[in-house]
């Protein structure tokens, strides 16, 4: 049952959702903790926009004030792109957040709640968390809130600076079905791809919704993972980002950074050593997921 005294479904999603239209999810921590400023809040509205070309509605989500907002207006994202201290906000944050009257920003696991609550099937996004490289026991949120929440992901696979053979185990063990989209291997993020097998290749945004439809039918729980190999003019070699990750990890553990900052510390020291090639190819495969993700909640709809 949706918390309607914490939650608030902005007036487009809501009439959208009610007419049965296609709606696409996106997080809200790409844009205040992701990627730097001002590009933040420049590709937030780029992922926007190119959901409503694709014909669907965008509902980017974060917390306001203490409110979870699903589909924050322009001045709401402006405020996350450009507020000091904004919370990091997974799970076991919710409540935190919305108690204490917070600004938050979304992960991958956060944006799934919200966006089940107010009844978004398909979710958008960069890359999602996962088990982290030499610690096994380090598993990002995102994963369980994969074998538990009904909501759609596509993304271009998991960060490449976490231990991705894990992170697939992970998925395999959970029940999460791992959907290549004109891809029969695992994208490594920047890397078209990390020479791993993904579960089936499928070539349609159909074929990804008529296998979303069947899981859910069949009253299999949690969602699904559809990756989606980055643009392969601006992909960087595999072994160009190894040596870059590496060599972050070293930065990483000489510096002591642990917990929430080492993603995001991570991926700045990965942009630098990439002389910001990692960023332009972040902010591509951003926007052609949100583009993918509007086609499968098209087909989903039944509107293609």
């Amino acid at each position: 049952m949706l918390p309607r005294q914490y939650v608030r479904i902005a007036s487009e999603v809501r009439s959208a959702l009610v007419a049965g239209q296609a709606v696409v999810a996106l997080e809200s921590t790409v844009i205040a903790h992701g990627l730097p400023r001002p590009a933040n809040l420049d590709t937030a509205r780029r992922i926007e926009a190119a959901i409503r070309e694709e014909g669907a509605i965008p509902a980017t989500i974060g917390i306001i004030d203490g409110l979870v907002t699903v589909g924050l207006n322009d001045a709401e994202l402006e405020q996350l792109a450009t507020s000091e201290g904004v919370r990091k906000v997974s799970r076991r944050d919710i409540g935190i957040a919305v108690a204490r009257g917070e600004n938050g920003a979304t992960t991958v696991a956060g944006t799934m709640i919200a966006a089940h609550w107010a009844g978004i099937r398909v979710f958008a996004t960069g890359g999602i968390g996962g088990v982290h490289r030499g610690d096994a026991g380090d598993i990002s949120a995102d994963l369980p809130e994969l074998a538990q929440t009904p909501v759609a992901v596509i993304c271009a696979g998991a960060k490449s600076i976490l231990d991705l053979p894990r992170t697939l185990e992970w998925l395999e063990t959970a029940g999460v079905p791992v959907i290549g989209y004109n891809t029969d291997t695992f994208p490594a993020f920047y890397a078209v791809s990390s020479g791993l097998p993904v579960d089936v290749c499928v070539n349609s945004p159909q074929e990804v919704a008529n296998i979303l439809q069947a899981k859910w039918a069949l009253g299999l729980t949690g969602g699904a993972l559809i990756v989606v190999p980055p643009p392969a003019d601006l992909a960087l070699p595999a072994v160009v980002m190894e040596e870059a990750i590496e060599q972050a990890l070293r930065t990483c553990a000489m510096e002591g950074i642990s917990g929430k900052a080492v993603t995001p510390f991570l991926l700045s020291c990965v942009n630098e050593a990439t002389s910001g090639r990692s960023l332009k190819v972040n902010i591509a495969l951003l926007e052609q997921n949100a583009r993918v993700a509007a086609r499968v909640a098209l087909a989903l709809a039944g509107a293609v």
